[in-house]
């Protein structure tokens, strides 16, 4: 049934899912057939059990296959209205999280360069240690829920601090969230509707992509340019689609870690208001960028802008604290959106980041982080350069560096390969808003100062 070829040009993982397809297709097999488990594939057919990992859970996200808890991968019952009859490419499910929930987010390998975080040496621990030990001298009431939009020292706190980013608010303008995830999702899931053409970086935010992809949103991704965006695209692409919004994260990018120019903030802003579109601004690594830098809400003043941002990257991303400033009209919406869903955020985590945002140390803390990355910035691209990789751009600054070397086509096989090896890579696919494959890897550069990581790219790379 299942015939692989390694020669072929086709990564493995392809093939794969192209073979259920056709199978499923003429009906040699049938819905409710049981497929051969993941290990006992891997086995028949010599293959990574991570290559059979992706395989499997892209049909269930394609609708071809559905999983069971404890019991394995069954053929779905599809609709005569297919995707394959309506001529439009199927919508990914929320079980196109795979890679996340499996692999991505897998603390287990020893050696992590394609990961999101800092280490917890770089975090702002003993400041952490000193707002819980204030916290329990404190009389402060554990039995309540908190305020709705969040503690209101914090609120009054991060108002100040976009003051700072010339950004004018009051704290009514401001919600805090669980993390920047949380605002994100209550953004979508309050202004996106099933077909909605909606605007994302290209290659983007993971958890962005596939929480849009959930609400049945048309992604339509923007390509990036070391200097921002691709303005040309940009503008064809919103006079085809006339999108209701547009996520984009303007500075230090994930993945690409490219820094948006003034000039490029300028022309979102114009095509903004002359097609009529919101812009979500993801701005989670403000506070790792040593230069003073205008956003698009300080020059839109959160008229046309929604502005996200978080404590996790410096703080701590255990606490889960971020916010998003808005008009206070739409604040209010995305309030009531942020109670029915989950009441309140916890104000004991919200007490102990403004306890450490107000510790005497915090912004020595943030220049010291600021310092180290752009050190590892250094070494890392060194590091990459050497074994012939090919990068986007060079921002020494933030977390993340985006990769590509002549001798890979797909990534995700390198990843596959690497995870066998003890190694976490972050393949490019997983930032492509369509899961196209992809050469590029993101590298985070706090852990690319391990020999046997580059040992083990510079023998792959000979072997591709």
């Amino acid at each position: 049934m299942v015939t692989l070829n390694p020669q072929s040009s086709t990564p493995l993982v392809l093939q794969i899912v192209a073979s259920f397809c056709a199978a499923i297709e003429d009906g040699s097999l049938r819905p409710g057939a049981k497929a051969p488990s993941i290990r006992q594939f891997a086995h028949a057919h010599n293959v990574s059990v991570f290559t059979v990992v992706d395989a499997y859970d892209r049909l269930v996200a394609q609708g071809y296959f559905t999983s069971r808890p404890h019991a394995g991968f069954f053929v779905r019952q599809r609709p005569a209205s297919s995707a394959a009859l309506s001529g439009h490419s199927p919508n990914f499910s929320f079980d196109s999280m795979w890679y996340l929930r499996r692999i991505f987010e897998n603390r287990a390998l020893r050696m992590k360069p394609g990961c999101g975080w800092l280490p917890g040496d770089w975090l702002f621990q003993e400041g952490m240690r000193r707002s819980l030990r204030s916290l329990a001298t404190q009389d402060v009431d554990l039995g309540g829920y908190g305020e709705p939009k969040g503690y209101p020292p914090l609120r009054q706190l991060v108002r100040d601090l976009l003051a700072e980013q010339e950004i004018a608010v009051t704290s009514e303008h401001v919600l805090l969230t669980q993390g920047s995830s949380q605002a994100m999702d209550l953004v979508a899931r309050r202004l996106v509707r099933p077909g909605d053409a909606v605007l994302v970086d290209d290659p983007g935010y993971p958890n962005l992509l596939f929480s849009l992809r959930f609400l049945g949103a048309k992604l339509i991704g923007v390509p990036r340019t070391p200097m921002g965006y691709d303005l040309l695209a940009l503008e064809r692409l919103v006079v085809e689609h006339r999108p209701k919004l547009f996520f984009t994260q303007p500075r230090l990018q994930s993945p690409t870690g490219s820094i948006a120019q003034l000039s490029h903030l300028h022309r979102v802003m114009q095509l903004a208001d002359k097609h009529d579109f919101l812009v979500v601004e993801n701005d989670i690594y403000a506070d790792l960028d040593p230069e003073p830098r205008p956003s698009l809400a300080s020059l839109d003043q959160l008229s046309r802008v929604i502005y996200i941002s978080s404590f996790s990257k410096t703080i701590s991303p255990n606490i889960r604290v971020g916010y998003l400033a808005a008009s206070p009209d739409l604040l209010e919406d995305l309030a009531q959106l942020k109670m029915i869903s989950g009441l309140t955020s916890s104000e004991f985590s919200e007490r102990l980041a403004y306890g450490a945002l107000t510790d005497g140390r915090w912004r020595k803390h943030v220049k010291s982080v600021r310092e180290r990355l752009a050190k590892a910035h250094l070494g890392a691209a060194a590091r990459l350069l050497k074994v012939g990789f090919e990068i986007f751009c060079e921002p020494k600054a933030g977390i993340f560096l985006w990769a590509k070397h002549p001798a890979i086509a797909d990534s995700a096989e390198l990843a596959y390969k690497a995870a066998e090896q003890d190694i976490l890579l972050g393949p490019g696919h997983l930032f492509s808003p369509n899961l196209q494959p992809s050469p590029w890897l993101r590298f985070n550069v706090v852990f690319c100062d391990e020999p046997a990581l580059f040992d083990f790219l510079a023998a792959q790379c000979q072997t591709t």
